[in-house]
């Protein structure tokens, strides 16, 4: 079970809690003049880290207010709890790499020492489609 302190009300059970997804993600400047692609990489695309992750919750059995949380998708240990509209606070880095038997070689029966690099996996990018607000 997940204690979550909420900025308005203490910490509460996860049971008073609903997630919102990721944070940070800006609604598009001018809506109308995206594209297919980018429409559904802005609502479809997210980041799916290993490590700590900004996401947004809100406290819908209490005051009702949304948050950003900082959180590890790994431990679930809660690293900060931030307004809405404030900028990530600087923590830990976002991706904790790890050792394993995966591959980066084109040919997936190869195996590895080490884990793929973060840049050559990494499918979602955090910048906005072209046009969103910043």
């Amino acid at each position: 079970m997940l204690l979550i302190p909420c900025p308005n009300c203490g910490p509460r059970d996860e049971t008073e809690f609903h997630y919102g997804g990721q944070a940070h993600v800006p609604y598009p400047e001018n809506p109308n003049e995206l594209s297919d692609t980018e429409w559904s990489r802005y609502l479809f695309y997210r980041e799916n880290p290993k490590g700590t992750f900004a996401e947004r919750w809100v406290h819908s059995t209490g005051c009702r207010q949304w948050f950003n949380m900082l959180r590890d998708t790994v431990s679930y240990d809660i690293q900060a709890v931030y307004p809405m509209g404030t900028p990530r606070p600087d923590r830990s880095p976002r991706v904790t790499p790890e050792s394993g038997t995966a591959s980066t070689a084109p040919d997936s029966t190869t195996t590895g020492t080490a884990g793929p690099s973060t840049s050559t996996t990494s499918i979602l990018t955090t910048t906005a489609p072209e046009g969103a607000t910043k």
